[in-house]
């Protein structure tokens, strides 16, 4: 499983007219929801195949995780297919990355995107093949046209022009836990699936990286709780930077997670920006993992190298 050492491989940018495939490790989309995202991927300028397996759900039985497996098998494999794009969270990604095959992944690389759930297969895949991966807003869940907006659209555009990407104020409004400056490569993704994976093959590995952390729907006693078991089990001891992303709780909630993380951060000898658009919110910009970006706190600004070449 070790493969995550030196330079991360890039998949290729997209270009207009591009084959991309659409699959679901985490679970069946909603038909009317997953057509309308995909009507947003036709005005890209993209090709859409739909994997075999997509809505396969409890009656599949004892083969449905093997569908999922071979969904994102057989879309590395065929050469036309340009991008592989989750369809929505859920829940059971992890089950998928003890039988995936990493070499396929790096032998044939290209540009895997989903978030939530599948944050355990982008911190598997990229460690696993060497392959940067994307935390990205997913088809059915973030383009429909209930959700899509015109931020969340935008965060494609860096996988067609291969240029690095700059968050800042403009996007939302920044706020400074710890100040600051680090440059690493970015690492994780949701908390409840980073907690998740810790004492895995798949655990994140944070040393000298710049760590996102997102969340939904979590009561800040909960949120406290995974922050201090990543903490006891080192998550934080080398990195060079936390970026938090939306924590989309209750109304009532807010003010309790927001205490949390500002008990939990200040003192913090690297830097910790939040309110980033990324995650369970609108817009949700997409972010490559495993490329290398500068976070720092005067003014609070995240710079990120292209995740594709």
């Amino acid at each position: 499983m070790k493969k995550e050492a030196g330079t991360m491989i890039k998949p290729n940018a997209l270009r207009k007219g591009d084959k991309v495939a659409v699959i679901a490790p985490a679970g069946p989309p909603d038909r009317v929801l997953l057509n309308q995202g995909i009507a947003a991927l036709e005005e890209m300028g993209l090709n859409v195949f739909i994997g075999r397996h997509v809505f396969d759900g409890e009656e599949a039985g004892a083969h449905l995780i093997q569908n999922r497996v071979d969904d994102v098998h057989a879309a590395f494999r065929d050469p036309s297919i340009r991008a592989v794009f989750c369809a929505n969270g859920g829940y059971g990604s992890a089950k998928l990355a003890p039988m995936l095959d990493y070499q396929l992944m790096e032998h044939n690389p290209k540009i895997f995107w989903g978030y939530s759930d599948l944050t355990y297969l982008l911190e598997a895949i990229r460690k696993g093949s060497g392959l940067v991966t994307f935390h990205g807003p997913m088809v059915a869940s973030d383009l429909n046209e209930a959700q899509r907006t015109s931020g969340t659209i935008a965060s494609f555009s860096p996988l067609f022009t291969g240029k690095s990407v700059t968050f800042d104020s403009r996007n939302s409004q920044l706020f400074t836990l710890a100040s600051g400056t680090g440059t690493g490569r970015i690492v994780g993704g949701n908390l409840t699936l980073l907690t998740n994976g810790m004492g895995t093959p798949y655990q994140v590995e944070t040393s000298g990286a710049i760590l996102l952390i997102e969340e939904v729907a979590e009561p800040a006693f909960r949120i406290d709780l995974m922050l201090t078991h990543l903490k006891q089990a080192g998550v934080f001891d080398q990195v060079e930077g936390v970026i938090l992303g939306n924590f989309q709780v209750e109304q009532e909630e807010e003010a309790r997670v927001s205490q949390v993380l500002e008990d939990f951060f200040a003192s913090s000898p690297f830097p910790v920006v939040g309110n980033f658009p990324f995650g369970h919110c609108s817009p949700n910009c997409g972010i490559p993992l495993g490329a290398n970006a500068t976070l720092s706190t005067s003014p609070p600004q995240l710079v990120i190298e292209s995740g594709v070449v």
